[in-house]
């Protein structure tokens, strides 16, 4: 049993930067592939990056790429996401999620959190 929670959203410009964190809780969260998504209003919760439980290995939606990064520290049960050069169309709530899979399908993904909002104006 994992339980996360997000934190660093906020109201940002358009161009801006924001780290989000996600602090899990329990023993295995240095075991699990962690993700990051977003819901923006009237849309389905999206894929935006993930981590495998190692650090080893990252993977980006192509919407992201270049933009975002995603890291952990296992030490501290904490999973990030830095976001550069922050968009409107990234406004969302944005929400990890932890899965013993290598996936992008959210349905795949066992624990979440609450989520955080960001909001980028132009």
């Amino acid at each position: 049993q994992v339980q996360l929670v997000e934190s660093g959203g906020g109201l940002v410009q358009a161009g801006d930067s924001l780290r989000l964190s996600c602090a899990g809780s329990g023993r295995t969260f240095s075991s699990y592939n962690m993700g990051w998504f977003r819901q923006a209003p009237g849309k389905e919760r999206e894929f935006v990056a993930r981590i495998l439980w190692s650090g080893s290995n990252t993977y980006y939606a192509d919407s992201v790429k270049g933009r975002f990064t995603i890291s952990r520290d296992n030490a501290e049960n904490t999973v990030f996401l830095q976001m550069n050069s922050l968009k409107p169309e990234d406004t969302a709530v944005y929400y990890c999620a932890a899965t013993n899979r290598i996936t992008t399908i959210r349905s795949l993904y066992d624990y979440w959190g609450q989520g955080t909002q960001v909001t980028v104006s132009s």
